[in-house]
């Protein structure tokens, strides 16, 4: 399957179970959020934790049902540093991209615009850097 059509299913997926989760919860889909909230409150998390296993979950499903490699880590060093700014940058901006890319933007908050742009930013610019130096 071309990756572009593979690409439009899996942002119709996500476009659907925010959108799910906002109608029928009340909830922003904030993954950062979500898991924050689980685990300081693992007793009253059911539908955190059942949409954390749907994340995961679906990822493998689709992975199998569209025979999907795996990605390899070719340095895990650097993906334990990258993990550890990402969280960081969640604390920062009080949200991860789901939170304001995703859910915010499509509420056409002011803060997650700029959060998003940061995002997106700062990406490109790690991309960059790690090019230049690999």
């Amino acid at each position: 399957m071309h990756p572009y059509l593979l690409s439009f299913i899996g942002g119709l997926l996500v476009g659907t179970a925010v959108w799910l989760l906002l109608m029928g919860l009340g909830r922003v889909a904030g993954v950062s959020g979500i898991m924050a909230a689980a685990i300081d409150n693992p007793r009253s998390s059911a539908w955190r934790f059942a949409f954390l296993g749907g994340l995961i979950g679906g990822g493998l499903l689709f992975a199998r049902a569209f025979n999907i490699a795996a990605v390899t880590v070719t340095s895990t060093p650097w993906l334990i540093v990258a993990g550890l700014l990402v969280g960081f940058g969640t604390v920062v901006s009080g949200g991860c991209t789901s939170g304001h890319g995703v859910c915010g933007l499509g509420r056409r908050s002011a803060r997650s615009l700029v959060a998003t742009v940061t995002f997106m930013v700062f990406g490109a610019v790690t991309v960059a850097v790690v090019r230049a130096i690999q």
